[in-house]
């Protein structure tokens, strides 16, 4: 049975200047899928104790909102990853934060833990960002970050990004606006198959939609245009292997923009870049830690 979300419960889940934090966990939550207390901490508080996201966590629990499953692999007993419940996610989605945006409730713990070795780490890539954005006081926060965006790319067939990334570095005066399709590859897949996302990425870029029972009509520009003043860039993040197992992945990305005549036009006009997981934490993604796809030294991805 569906529980009423009216009344008191309701009115403490409210957006309250005094107390936002339940309803910011209930929205990240629901945004990135699956997080540990310690991704919510650094993502929602990072000045805070854990102790205080646990407390929202187990209350929000014992409400039937949240669930939680074992990290696979770990020994500790208490390394878990939270979700929303389908309850949890009917409670959040008319908030303006998930305008727009889908939440995917996962219903059951079983679901969870297929889902949470690599939404895990997604959500390390975004918290990467965000503790670079923070030390250099540009604007990313939780709400920047968008998991598994899908656009068509014709003939029925979609690409689906692990996230689009919204960012505003900012000099003094000066703002700049950047955003950033995120492909996160913990080498589960082979190397070709990773490679031949820049493929649907080039084609994402030429598509232009036509008008269902329409006779084919001048061209309005590409269907990106719905969503973008301007293509973002394609970033891969990769991790889970020895250092020279990525190094040769980040050879094959070249390669097949060097080689691939569609993935060779979309690199005239969009950066592409590639760089390892472990670099971006230690080292902040605004370092010289990305390869440009398109040939040179490494940089930071907002010089690629």
């Amino acid at each position: 049975m569906t529980r009423s979300t009216s009344g008191t419960e309701a009115a403490e889940l409210a957006p309250c200047p005094t107390e936002p934090l339940r309803q910011q966990v209930l929205t990240a939550l629901a945004l990135h899928r699956v997080a540990t207390t310690a991704q919510l901490r650094q993502m929602l508080r990072p000045d805070s104790s854990r102790q205080l996201i646990s407390r929202v966590l187990n209350k929000l629990r014992s409400a039937g909102y949240t669930d939680l499953t074992p990290l696979p692999g770990s020994d500790r007993p208490r390394t878990h990853a939270w979700y929303l419940t389908p309850e949890g996610t009917r409670l959040v989605r008319d908030l303006p934060t998930l305008r727009g945006r889908s939440a995917y409730p996962i219903t059951s713990t079983t679901a969870a833990s297929m889902k949470t070795p690599h939404t895990l780490t997604v959500v390390r890539t975004h918290l990467a960002f965000a503790a670079d954005a923070r030390r250099r006081a540009h604007e990313h926060g939780p709400w920047d970050w968008s998991p598994e965006v899908s656009h068509s790319i014709g003939e029925g067939e979609r690409l689906v990004a692990d996230a689009v990334m919204h960012y505003t570095v900012v000099d003094g005066e000066h703002r700049r606006k950047l955003s950033a399709f995120l492909e996160v590859d913990r080498s589960t897949m082979s190397s070709g198959r990773l490679a031949v996302k820049l493929v649907e990425y080039a084609r994402l870029f030429q598509y232009e939609a036509q008008p269902v029972g329409r006779r084919k009509q001048a061209s309005t520009g590409p269907a990106w245009l719905r969503w973008y003043p301007v293509f973002p860039r394609v970033l891969f993040v990769l991790t889970g292997a020895s250092r020279t197992t990525l190094n040769n992945r980040m050879t094959d990305l070249q390669a097949m923009v060097a080689q691939h005549p569609l993935v060779a036009d979309l690199a005239r006009d969009v950066r592409l870049g590639a760089a390892v997981l472990e670099d971006l934490e230690q080292h902040g993604p605004a370092h010289n830690v990305w390869l440009p796809l398109s040939g040179g030294g490494p940089r930071p991805w907002t010089d690629l």
